[in-house]
């Protein structure tokens, strides 16, 4: 292809080129969407350093999962998302590499007392009485994504499901147990 066709090529048009082996058409997609993902993650106030680092996780999920893309949803959109993902996913190993101390210089008088300590087992027991009345599709769903803490993606490619899928799911799951928490403080 001529350098013309490539500019002038829609994002369809280049992501079928480049899962055919055309590398060239990969770069001119990193190149429409590059700046603007990098806009993206200073805005979130990431170092320049770490922006650089995200930008090429990023796109290297784009590639690793370029047959994954759905022409339902517009290229950049999808783009956009998995850097979403990328950076909360950052975020929160950086928050797990802070020690604990770092974190907190709480005195030690903060631990909870017996009468705090009961009723935060009670919560947890009642947050698994309602995990356990979520129908199964929901329920493992549901405990990767707010109990094990696992991305959309880390669940799609765990469960081998599609994206949209996962996040629908999660969405029902939420929403049920927010309806099981209501009715829960209204008995």
């Amino acid at each position: 292809m001529e350098i013309a066709d490539y500019i002038v090529a829609d994002d369809r048009r280049l992501v079928e080129l480049t899962l055919g082996g055309d590398h060239t058409a990969f770069e001119y997609l990193f190149n429409r969407y590059g700046d603007a993902i990098r806009r993206l993650f200073l805005q979130r106030s990431t170092s320049p350093e770490d922006t650089d680092d995200l930008l090429q996780e990023t796109f290297i999920k784009v590639y690793a999962n370029l047959h994954r893309y759905s022409p339902e949803y517009t290229f950049g959109q999808w783009v956009y998302t998995i850097a979403k993902n990328t950076h909360i996913d950052f975020e929160r190993k950086r928050q797990e590499d802070i020690s604990i101390d770092g974190k907190f210089s709480a005195p030690a008088s903060s631990a909870p007392s017996p009468e705090e300590s009961l009723i935060n087992t009670q919560q947890r027991s009642q947050i698994e009485r309602y995990i356990e009345r979520l129908p199964q599709q929901y329920r493992r769903l549901f405990v990767m994504r707010f109990i094990d803490d696992f991305s959309y993606e880390e669940i799609a490619e765990k469960l081998h499901m599609p994206m949209g899928t996962v996040k629908t799911r999660i969405h029902r799951a939420r929403e049920r147990m927010c309806r099981f928490i209501i009715e829960g403080e209204k008995a």
